[in-house]
Parts: structure tokens; sequence; C-alpha cells
């Protein structure tokens, strides 16, 4: 683990885009708990994190549809909430940094690493709020 001195910046970048930090495996269930929307970003110290997944999730918080809450749990850092909030992404493996889409506590889409390091900020934050618009609207019946 590093220090936390070391993390807390990267900590700050998401909270101050309006993400949730959950610590513990029962901040993570409770807001999973919430109903309706929640994203979950697997935060992490690497590269494509700082680079790519961060500045992507921030653009992307900027969009009029959002979830109806974000949460972040830092893997390497926070392991009990990471690893719960993995346990909601069954069948998929583990990866940091992640960012799922769950709705009444059930996964409704995934970006894992594998497309976040192959991406850029603009092209993550494109992807999630197309995903945003496809899983987060409101429907409103007449």
């Amino acid at each position: 683990m590093y220090p936390e001195i070391m993390v807390i910046p990267m900590r700050e970048e998401l909270t101050r885009a309006g993400l949730k930090e959950t610590r513990t495996s029962d901040e993570v269930d409770a807001a999973l708990a919430q109903p309706g929307t929640t994203m979950v970003v697997v935060n992490s110290i690497c590269g494509c994190a700082a680079g790519k997944m961060r500045p992507g999730v921030r653009l992307a918080m900027q969009h009029a549809t959002k979830p109806d809450q974000a949460v972040t749990v830092f893997a390497g850092q926070d392991r009990e909430a990471t690893e719960r909030a993995r346990s909601y992404f069954q069948g998929h493996p583990p990866t940091s940094p992640a960012i799922a889409i769950l709705r009444d506590g059930q996964l409704v889409y995934l970006m894992q690493r594998s497309a976040i390091e192959t991406s850029t900020a603009p092209a993550i934050a494109q992807e999630l709020t197309r995903a945003f618009d496809t899983y987060c609207a409101k429907t409103t019946t007449a």
C-alpha cells in the first residue's frame, strides 16, 4: 500500500467531481442498496487512471444525465471496499481502474482497464455519457 498522503490528490480528483468515497464494505453495500443507478469507480494509482480514467469521469460528470449517485473505491488502498465493490461485478475479472453502473444493485455496464488504457480521457467521457443516457436517463410515463 502507498502512504495515504500520496493518494489524497487522486482521491480528491474524484470527490471534487461529485463522487462519494466508500472506504469500507459496509459503505459499499449501503450505497448499492439505494434504489436507482449508481456508478462505481474503482480508482487506482496507475498511469491510465491518472491520465485517462479520472479525467474522463470528471468530464462525464458534467453531462446533463448522470447516475443517481456516484461512488468510488481505491484499489490497493481500501482493499475491503474494493473487494466488496468487485463482488457486484460478478462474471468479470477484477481490474483497476474500472467503471461500473449498477441499477438497483445489479450490474448493467462495466468499463474495465483494457478499454480504459486504450482510450483517451475524452473518449472515456463520451462512452460514459452514452452509458449514462442509456442506463441512467429518467423515464416518464404519460
